[in-house]
C-alpha cells in the first residue's frame, strides 16, 4: 500500500522559520523551572509569581523577536508550498503578539496560525490536532517540520509520522522518529518527493 499524498505541512516559528537567539538554559534557570517545560511551569504558579515570571518570559521573547532572521530559503519553501496547494499551517509555543511582529516583517502568511494563546502546546500534540482539524486534513495528509525534541513529541503524539527537523546538525535526542534536514532546500526537495 503506497503512502498517502501530502497536502498539508505544518511548521513550526523559532528556530525554524526564522532563527532566534534564545538561550532556552539561561531562561528555565532564571524562571527557576524545575525541569519543567516553561509553560506548563507557569500555569503551577500561584499570583504574583505567575505574573512576573511571564514578564520575564515574555521580555526574553521579546528581544530574541526583534532580533530574529528569517532563515535561508524559507521563503522559497513556502512559495513552493503555496504553488502546489499545499495548506500550510504555523504551530508554536510563542505568543500572538511575538508571532504576528515576525509574521509581518518577514511578510509570511500561513493559511492557519496557533499561538500559545490556544492553550494547547507543544510538546503535546494538541494543537497539531486543531491545526489538522482546521485545515480538514488527516495525520497521515501532513507533515511536521520543527528543530526541537518538543516539536517531535507533538508530531508522535499527533499522530503524524512524516516529522522532519530543520537542524543544521544532527541531535541524537531528536532523531528517532524524524528525519534531520540540514537546509530549507534539502526539506523542499523531501516535501516534493511526497506529492
Amino acid at each position: 500500500m503506497s503512502a498517502v499524498a501530502l497536502r498539508g505541512v505544518l511548521f513550526d516559528l523559532d528556530g525554524t522559520i526564522v532563527d532566534v537567539p534564545y538561550d532556552w538554559d539561561a531562561i528555565r534557570d532564571e524562571l527557576d523551572t524545575r525541569g519543567v517545560p516553561i509553560l506548563g511551569y507557569l500555569e503551577t504558579l500561584k499570583e504574583p509569581e505567575r505574573s512576573r515570571k511571564h514578564a520575564l518570559l515574555e521580555r526574553h521573547e521579546a528581544d530574541a523577536t526583534r532580533n530574529a532572521r528569517l532563515k535561508r530559503g524559507i521563503r522559497r519553501l513556502l512559495s513552493f508550498c503555496a504553488e502546489r496547494g499545499l495548506k500550510t499551517a504555523l504551530v508554536t509555543n510563542n505568543s500572538a503578539r511575538n508571532t504576528r511582529a515576525i509574521l509581518d516583517r518577514f511578510r509570511l502568511s500561513f493559511t492557519y496560525i496557533s499561538s500559545r494563546e490556544s492553550g494547547l502546546w507543544k510538546p503535546s500534540g494538541a494543537p497539531l490536532r486543531a491545526a489538522m482539524a482546521a485545515l480538514d486534513l488527516s495525520a497521515e495528509e501532513c507533515c511536521a517540520v520543527g528543530d526541537s525534541p518538543f516539536d517531535v513529541r507533538a508530531a508522535e503524539d499527533a499522530g503524524i509520522r512524516r516529522v522532519f527537523l530543520l537542524a543544521a546538525r544532527r541531535r541524537p535526542a531528536a532523531i528517532a522518529g524524524a528525519r534531520i534536514c540540514s537546509s530549507a532546500s534539502v526539506l523542499l526537495a523531501e516535501i516534493s518527493a511526497l506529492l
